[in-house]
């Protein structure tokens, strides 16, 4: 097809128009399959509210979105003709960047054809879907991988009692008081944000409002609002533990969500005019990037034992707890963290049908030794995420094997590629 036939065809997708047959792929139109996928991203998220995570771009493809309004179905469509416009492989552009960007398209177009397969009613394994959606292969772990662990968490917290219990008792020992929480909160943020400028220039003005809710499935959230603005929310609804002021600083905030988003933005939309990374669609290969970045950020901001340190030395005296507790407690955190994959497997066999609501509710409470209450609570957060769990643990496995590779030993060369994945398309297949 000559240059003057994609361009018509490219012309007819825009316009929303399907062409007869797949055609071969054309380098020049990129911009312009750009603004089709975040009129497409924006028509779905008409149908599935938690899809968009965040938009910052022109108030025009928004119109666009709402004056075509388009069904489920046209979107899978309509993406799959964009996927067919991109073609099977990358051109040999000179741009590295400009490279990540076509497969970026294509891969994200991808997934967003897969939700819309899925809000339709079809149905697909918690494997499949993990594929299709985060471009993802979660791994698999039997029980007994998890009952090792929890023989090493026995052997932490000596006492009477089942090992639940005992568990619940000591981390109870580590519950921020309701007036401190805010206290300790913004403590944590500030040297996650200190610690995360040390290394990486922050796009100038960038600022961020804390707010606490209550009724939600989730723990934290960062709200990204352009301009190198976020909303960070955090959930009330149980208590705060010490532990987690760090984790929900460096996850919400710095370096995780907040810096991820504004050294997209900076790099990609102001200095490239890149419109498709305005658009967050959740449910999509972006996602693990940036969970497993935001999990992975914390050793980053805390190296070693550094985080044991301050957590010991600040925290946990403006907390008004314990000190001493402090060693006692990474050690059990530590732990915990591995059994995070228990999730994964536990979401795997219910969505899967191996497990019913009432066996998942035990399985979880089984495996990371929580109440009744917060052990349902992780089960709506699987009725509503499904398979989203994976971009946690498995994103954060993912992105600190990729910085070991890239940086090594070096401190300073773990933060450049650490900084390198945050400001550019990657996806998850480039850190495997």
């Amino acid at each position: 097809m000559s240059a003057t036939g994609r361009t018509l065809l490219l012309a007819l997708l825009v316009a929303g128009c399907r062409p007869s047959a797949p055609t071969a792929p054309d380098p020049a139109p990129l911009d312009a399959v750009a603004r089709r996928y975040v009129v497409l991203g924006l028509n779905l998220g008409a149908h599935d509210p938690a899809y968009v995570d965040a938009y910052y771009g022109p108030d025009s493809l928004k119109q666009a979105a709402a004056a075509e309004s388009l069904s489920v179905a046209q979107v899978r469509t309509a993406a799959e003709s964009l996927i067919a416009v991109l073609g099977d492989s990358v051109p040999a552009y000179t741009d590295t960047l400009v490279r990540l960007r076509h497969r970026y398209l294509r891969v994200q177009l991808g997934s967003m054809a897969a939700r819309a397969r899925l809000l339709a009613g079809e149905r697909m394994d918690f494997d499949a879907e993990a594929a299709a959606l985060y471009d993802a292969a979660p791994p698999h772990y039997p029980d007994a991988h998890f009952d090792s662990l929890l023989a090493r968490l026995d052997s932490l917290l000596p006492g009477r009692g089942p090992l639940a219990e005992r568990y619940q008792r000591f981390r109870d020992r580590m519950a921020i008081p309701p007036t401190r929480v805010d206290t300790v909160f913004k403590t944590a943020i500030a040297a996650c944000r200190a610690r995360t400028q040390a290394h990486i220039p922050l796009p100038p003005g960038e600022r961020f409002d804390l707010e606490y809710v209550k009724g939600t499935s989730w723990n934290a959230y960062n709200w990204y609002k352009g301009e190198y603005h976020s909303l960070i929310q955090v959930n009330l609804d149980f208590p705060i533990l010490v532990d987690r002021a760090i984790d929900l600083a460096c996850h919400e905030g710095y370096p995780g969500h907040h810096v991820y988003n504004a050294l997209l933005e900076q790099a990609l939309v102001h200095d490239r005019h890149w419109v498709e990374v305005s658009m967050y669609p959740l449910f999509s290969p972006q996602s693990l990037i940036a969970e497993g970045s935001a999990n992975f950020g914390i050793e980053m901001a805390f190296p070693g034992g550094e985080r044991l340190a301050f957590e010991r030395d600040s925290l946990f005296p403006l907390a008004g707890l314990d000190p001493s507790l402090a060693a006692t407690n990474a050690g059990v955190t530590a732990i915990v963290e591995r059994l995070n994959y228990a999730r994964n497997e536990v979401a795997r066999r219910y969505l899967d049908g191996e497990l019913d609501r009432a066996g998942a509710t035990r399985a979880m409470r089984r495996y990371w030794l929580v109440s009744p209450e917060l052990a349902a609570k992780q089960i709506r957060f699987i009725d509503t995420y499904r398979s989203y769990v994976i971009n946690y643990n498995l994103g954060r496995d993912m992105v600190a094997d990729w910085v070991e590779r890239k940086g090594g030993s070096s401190e300073d060369a773990r933060w450049v590629a650490f900084r390198a994945l945050l400001s550019a398309p990657h996806l998850p297949r480039d850190l495997r």
